[in-house]
């Protein structure tokens, strides 16, 4: 297959309003290489493990020692994304669940102009890690909009000071990309 750049959103499942992203990608890149690349484009820190489903077949790196799945380190992304709007789904940390779904939708023509990978457009801040999934994270943003809560300082203090859920810095985002490891801290 000859190598093409992928144009991907990725979007969180069971959040509303949707976070999410737009990226371009080498159709070739090995999983474990687009797994870097969605953490540091959702503002992931690679704390938990890891999969990609395509509903056939799971892949994850073998030392993660999930049962049953296929190599990310040696499985190309054009492998299981191979037409325009396809879909996989990709799901980080066990314990909180995040679950998100990867849509390719536009398959381009290389072009050696452009700083591949590269974050295009999206929307709104990733949920904090550990904040307890989908659930965790809707009643942490509802005590942030409540000083007076009991739980607000609390909140604060394990945030660092603050949290803006509407946040979105694709400049930040494409700095980290030009890193090693596509910025991402490989534990």
């Amino acid at each position: 297959m000859t190598k093409k750049i992928y144009q991907i959103q990725i979007a969180l499942k069971n959040i509303k309003p949707k976070i999410w992203r737009r990226i371009l990608v080498n159709s070739d890149i090995l999983l474990v290489d687009f797994h870097r690349i969605i953490q540091t484009t959702m503002g992931w820190t690679n704390s938990h493990i890891h999969l990609f489903s395509d509903g056939f077949n799971q892949y994850s790196p073998k030392e993660f020692e999930v049962e049953s799945t296929k190599d990310s380190r040696t499985t190309k992304l054009d492998k299981i994304l191979k037409v325009k709007k396809s879909k996989i789904n990709y799901e980080y940390d066990f314990g909180d669940g995040w679950e998100h779904n990867i849509l390719l939708e536009k398959i381009l023509a290389p072009d050696e102009q452009l700083q591949i990978p590269i974050c295009i457009d999206g929307k709104r801040n990733c949920p904090p890690e550990d904040c307890g999934g989908v659930w965790g994270y809707s009643d942490m943003l509802k005590v942030l909009k409540q000083p007076d809560h009991e739980e607000y300082e609390s909140y604060i203090e394990w945030l660092g000071g603050k949290f803006d859920p509407e946040y979105f810095n694709k400049e930040e985002i494409n700095k980290k990309l030009k890193k090693k490891d596509f910025g991402c801290i490989w534990l």
